[in-house]
């Protein structure tokens, strides 16, 4: 009977029992689901900007951006389905649609052309992005699961880099 109980023991203290839940807390939860929103909203820009924008470099960024949104956003509804949690929060306070793309926003993109077509999914990716930014922070200091701090703590640097490449764009066009 001893000899069982040590084995037993040694097995937990191996970590050879039942697996921990991720550790995750409401700020993941939040995070991960305005930046699925965000990535949402994001997509009615850099897909048609993908395609229609006349200057190559926001053509290619729209392109980038479109592709790490896709991405991005796979892992983060994987996350939240793990935790059984909901993929849209049914209201985020101060936090929702004062940030959003509006359909105004979209209908304007839609019907510019050339260069007018250009500066606007520009204005509206800074803005965005803007947005994009400021929900990653909120999970790089208040979040606890590690892999969506380090997710959010990457998208901050990347989109402060695509803002600087848009500002560069807006400045020379």
């Amino acid at each position: 009977m001893g000899t069982r109980l040590i084995v037993a023991l040694l097995l937990v203290l191996a970590g050879c029992g039942r697996p921990a839940a991720p550790v995750s807390n409401a700020t993941d939860v939040m995070y991960l689901q305005m930046a699925l929103e965000y990535a949402r909203q994001g997509q009615q820009v850099v897909t048609p900007a993908a395609d229609r924008a006349a200057d190559p470099g926001v053509r290619a960024i729209a392109g980038e951006l479109r592709d790490q949104w896709s991405a991005d956003a796979g892992t983060m509804e994987r996350w939240l389905l793990g935790w059984e949690q909901p993929l849209v929060a049914a209201s985020h306070v101060g936090h929702g649609d004062v940030h959003s793309l509006r359909a105004s926003d979209i209908a304007e993109l839609t019907a510019a052309r050339g260069a007018d077509f250009d500066r606007t999914a520009v204005s509206l990716l800074l803005g965005h992005l803007h947005n994009c930014v400021e929900v990653a922070r909120m999970e790089a200091t208040g979040g606890t699961y590690p892999p969506a701090k380090a997710l959010a703590e990457q998208s901050v640097t990347a989109y402060q880099s695509t803002i600087q490449r848009l500002l560069a764009l807006a400045a020379a066009g």
